[in-house]
């Protein structure tokens, strides 16, 4: 219904940003990454997700696409709800949530308010095993399809590649984004990050 709401920035308070437009505050759900990057009386842009229950409507906005697809992953996993998303994409944003499910790393998950050891677990065998099927595509020609266990590459390059993999991006996307990174003096998490800064612009 909505793909984005742009406009002055009105309100914020925790996990809440209002977005005016054109003298309708709309109010959005939100990261603490997210109001990290907004200022009230500034302009913003939120890329959003409408959620529809029987008794409530609400709004989730977010800074970058990249977080909107991690959120959207994030509830699409059984037990986890927006609010258990926005807590988790709080503690954990794109990059680290990725290198996360793709090294099993639990504490990185249960580091947000309410998230237990469960459902960390869950969220990451989830997402690793949608990987393993390439639901979430193949990485430079590998398949991690047939035993339906994601492997875990061992190098830079291929954990990287993995890592965007399980934000949705495709083989080429990938490939693109990774040309010209340092990745010899590069921590994991940086060039994750990097890449997904080129991504955004392009």
């Amino acid at each position: 219904m909505f793909y984005y709401v742009s406009g002055t920035v009105a309100h914020i308070a925790p996990y809440l940003a209002v977005i005016d437009c054109g003298g309708v505050g709309y109010a959005c759900r939100t990261t603490n990454v997210t109001l990290g990057a907004l200022k009230v009386g500034q302009p913003g842009k939120l890329f959003t997700y409408l959620n529809v229950r029987e008794d409530a409507m609400e709004l989730y906005g977010f800074a970058t696409e990249e977080e909107l697809k991690c959120f959207e992953m994030l509830i699409g996993i059984s037990g986890v709800g927006p609010k258990a998303a926005l807590a988790i994409l709080s503690s954990a944003p794109p990059e680290k949530l990725a290198l996360a499910i793709i090294t099993g790393d639990e504490k990185a998950l249960t580091a947000a308010p309410g998230i237990g050891k469960k459902i960390a677990q869950r969220i990451i065998l989830e997402l690793k095993d949608k990987l393993a099927k390439g639901q979430l595509g193949t990485l430079s020609g590998e398949s991690y399809g047939g035993t339906g266990i994601a492997l875990i590459p061992e190098n830079k390059v291929s954990e990287a590649s993995a890592a965007l993999a399980v934000l949705g991006y495709s083989q080429s996307e990938i490939g693109m984004a990774l040309k010209g990174i340092d990745l010899d003096s590069l921590t994991l998490e940086q060039i994750i990050k990097e890449a997904l800064k080129k991504m955004m612009k392009g």
